[in-house]
């Protein structure tokens, strides 16, 4: 019908009628040359109608609207073309990120496995590293323990000398100068260079006692064992300052003597250390040891009014030669006590010594100056 009508027509108005045909020819699945097909044997069937006259024109005008028709299927087919190339790049881009996925994953799973062996040698690590720990802790508690024993038996060593020097040595120097007063009295009045030659002798003799005295006193001294803690200290601190003119001022309680020896021992250890660094080091105008009772503790603070110093220094500084604050601190650690220090401009320095002591003593003040 189409096509009889173009052949009546001039092309030019039969050419949208020609590409809407190829359009559903496109639309039904046919090819081109379904098409060539259709349109031959729709030209055979018309042409014995026409004119001769006309049959001329016919054929160029039935040429146009094949042309016309194929239009669609030329577009279609430059579309299938291009998306033929399209598709052809779609899969060289897929094909390319299947390449990189492929090698990314083959870096994945070498990481993978890399962080799988690092793990396990970090926890192998850690076990070690655990293991070190133990043992450094386990050296640490033989390494106090050595320096508590080692206290101990420099303790009992002192214990040892000073009685030596005490029962030996002054005992031999006194049977000395009984011995030169006898010879000065036998000499007579008549030799006086002689008598003022033993009367030398002697006083050489007794300062020599009075030093043997107090070094025995600085060692252990007696009156510690004999008469207990507070008679040591009245003696020390009297001794004290006399040496250096410095006073202190010294109060205490009864019960303090209940301790056993060992903690009696290590607070006169740390009052006496405590003094021997304020003479030395604080240029103090005064000083007091106070030593209370508490509910489970004995304690005693040592306060002076002299120059500060860095403490976290002094304790911890492996290069610091003043060991008194650490061994004071680790006299005290040895019985289960507390060692603090606390020194600021303006205000001195303060120590403090607590030991454990279960029983609660009553309280009576014994006061020194």
């Amino acid at each position: 019908m189409e096509l009889g009508r173009a052949l009546r027509h001039p092309a030019k108005r039969s050419a949208g009628r020609a590409e809407a045909l190829g359009e559903e020819v496109i639309a039904r699945g046919f090819e081109t040359l379904d098409l060539a097909y259709i349109h031959g044997e729709a030209l055979l069937a018309l042409m014995p109608d026409l004119p001769d006259a006309a049959r001329e024109t016919a054929l160029e005008r039935s040429g146009a609207f094949f042309i016309a028709a194929l239009r669609p299927i030329e577009r279609t087919r430059e579309a299938m073309i291009e998306n033929a190339a399209e598709l052809k790049r779609s899969n060289s881009s897929l094909r390319q990120r299947t390449t990189d996925l492929t090698a990314a994953n083959r870096h994945l799973t070498a990481e993978i496995e890399q962080r799988t062996v690092a793990e396990r040698l970090l926890k192998a690590g850690e076990k070690n590293y655990r293991l070190l720990l133990v043992d450094s802790h386990q050296m640490q508690r033989r390494l106090k323990h050595l320096s508590h024993q080692v206290l101990l038996a420099q303790e009992s060593e002192r214990k040892e000398i000073s009685r030596e020097l005490h029962d030996e040595i002054v005992q031999t120097l006194t049977g000395i100068n009984v011995q030169l007063a006898s010879l000065k009295l036998e000499a007579g009045a008549t030799k006086k260079s002689f008598s003022k030659h033993i009367g030398c002798t002697q006083r050489l003799v007794r300062r020599s006692v009075d030093i043997v005295h107090r070094f025995a006193r600085d060692l252990r001294p007696t009156l510690l064992d004999d008469l207990g803690l507070i008679p040591a200290l009245h003696a020390y601190m009297k001794d004290f300052t006399k040496r250096t003119g410095l006073k202190v001022g010294f109060s205490t309680f009864a019960g303090v003597e209940q301790l056993s020896n060992d903690k009696r021992t290590i607070l006169y250890r740390v009052a006496q250390a405590a003094l021997v660094n304020v003479a030395q080091h604080a240029k103090a105008a005064k000083v007091s040891v106070v030593i209370k009772s508490l509910p489970e503790a004995v304690t005693m603070v040592i306060k002076d009014d002299g120059k500060a110093f860095d403490t976290a220094r002094v304790l911890d500084s492996r290069a610091n030669k003043r060991l008194g604050l650490i061994g004071m601190r680790e006299r005290l650690e040895m019985v289960g006590g507390v060692f603090a220090v606390h020194s600021a401009k303006g205000l001195g320095t303060t120590i403090s010594a607590s030991v454990p002591f279960k029983r609660r003593v009553a309280f009576k003040t014994h006061e020194a100056n």
